[in-house]
Parts: C-alpha cells; structure tokens; sequence
C-alpha cells in the first residue's frame, strides 16, 4: 500500500536533504497519528504544495507533533498553463463536490463567484467560514489524489472581479447551455492562464455572459446534455487536462 501523504506549509520543503528531520504540527500531526494511526518507524510522504515531496520515516509521533527523517526527494516543475476555476456558489453541497473533483482533475487557483442567480450566499461571517470550508476540501482532495502542486482558494469575487480575471487570462472560457462551439474545439494557448467560469443551479444570467464576453471570454458546451454545477467544471477541466497534460505524463 502506497505511504499516506500529509502536507506542510507551502515552500517549507525546497531545499531538504537525505537525512533531514522535517515536523509536522497541527492538524497535519492529529491527522497522522490519531487518526491513520502512524507510529515510529513507519513511512509517509510529505508535500508542501509547491512541487516538492519526501519520503521520509516517523522518529516521533505525538498528534501534536509529529516528526521524520527523510528518505527520499523529489520534487516537480510547474505546468506552463494555469488552470482556474471560477465556480459561482450552489446550494447544499454541490459547490463542495464541484471544488473537489477539480482538485482531482488539476485546478490550480479556485475563484468562489457570487453568481446573480446563486442560491447560497455567503454573506457576513459566512464569507470567511465559506472560504475556509473550500481550502479544507481542497487540502482534503491535494492528499487524496497525490498531487504535487496544491490548489489556491481566492477570495469570494462579485461578477466585477471575475471580468477582470477573465480579461487578464490566456484564454477565457463560460459553460453555457446556448453556446454552438464545445470546449474542446478551442484553440489553447501555449503558456498562461485557462480561466473556466461555470454558473450556479439557475445558470448564468444574459447580463452577466455579456459582460464576460465583452472581457474577452468565449461561451461554450460540453455537449448536447446539461449537466449540474457539480459536475460541469470538472468535466471541461477533464477535455482541457487530455489536450494539455494527461499526453505527457
């Protein structure tokens, strides 16, 4: 069976060495001991999100504190193309189920969208709440598919600021129902950022693929279905990771 991955802090591993002691506190540690039950003696990975991984071996193992010496090192570069999902917010938990499956799939910033037409709103002390919510599913996702490189959970965006995402980005891309062109028949850029914008339970407004358009964006399909919020962005980020990464790996 394959050594559990924890993570550390972002950068925290760049220059580590055979041999080195690395710590892990927090609820990294709980999670490693308390939880997957790890003892002395007993490998695991350690990633810190920024391309870097160790194998290492526990020395120490307390849920507050838990420590290993490293084994092996390895590390990754980035991908010449950024991949950003701006999921507009939905009810219940289908948002949640949307940002996971994109971490799995290779996001790699995530923009939370109060969408005209969302149902949820985050709103006062909800908006911290929300977004910490988010970074713990997608941590919870970065360790379950093994990957190298951990995803960004921005702040929440009014539509204002998705333009100006979308009008700084590579190429711009809105699911929409209406569109005549699929994603998968758009030219990709060599470099830069992807930018993929998809709607809430309602969709998106008239007004607001106007203004994404006039930003720079293009509106396209997957197909002849419709599929739910949970679903749409992973499945545009599935055709855009076979055309740009998956060939290569």
């Amino acid at each position: 069976m394959t050594a559990p991955l924890f993570l550390v802090s972002p950068g925290s591993l760049a220059g580590s060495g055979i041999g080195d002691l690395v710590t892990v506190e927090g609820a990294e540690s709980r999670h490693a001991v308390s939880v997957m039950r790890l003892r002395i003696g007993e490998p695991l990975y350690l990633g810190d999100g920024a391309g870097t991984r160790v194998l290492a071996t526990v020395t120490a193992a307390d849920p507050r504190r838990l420590e290993a010496r490293v084994t092996e090192v390895a590390s990754a570069p980035a991908y010449p193309h950024e991949f950003v999902l701006v999921q507009a917010l939905a009810k219940g938990d289908r948002d949640e189920q949307a940002i996971e499956m994109a971490t799995e799939l290779g996001v790699d910033r995530i923009v939370p969208w109060q969408a005209e037409r969302s149902v949820s709103q985050w709103r006062g002390d909800k908006v911290a709440r929300g977004r910490a919510k988010w970074e713990s599913v997608v941590t919870a996702a970065t360790k379950q598919s093994r990957r190298w490189w951990a995803p960004s959970v921005a702040p929440l965006a009014s539509t204002d600021e998705v333009c100006r995402v979308l009008a700084s980005a590579a190429l711009g891309l809105v699911l929409h129902e209406d569109a005549t062109e699929g994603v998968g028949s758009q030219p990709l850029p060599d470099s830069g950022q992807i930018v993929l914008v998809v709607g809430p339970e309602g969709g998106i407004s008239p007004a607001e693929i106007e203004r994404f358009v006039e930003s720079g964006a293009y509106a396209v399909r997957l197909g002849a279905e419709v599929l739910r919020t949970s679903s749409a962005g992973p499945a545009a980020l599935a055709v855009l990771a076979s055309r740009l990464r998956w060939s290569e790996t």
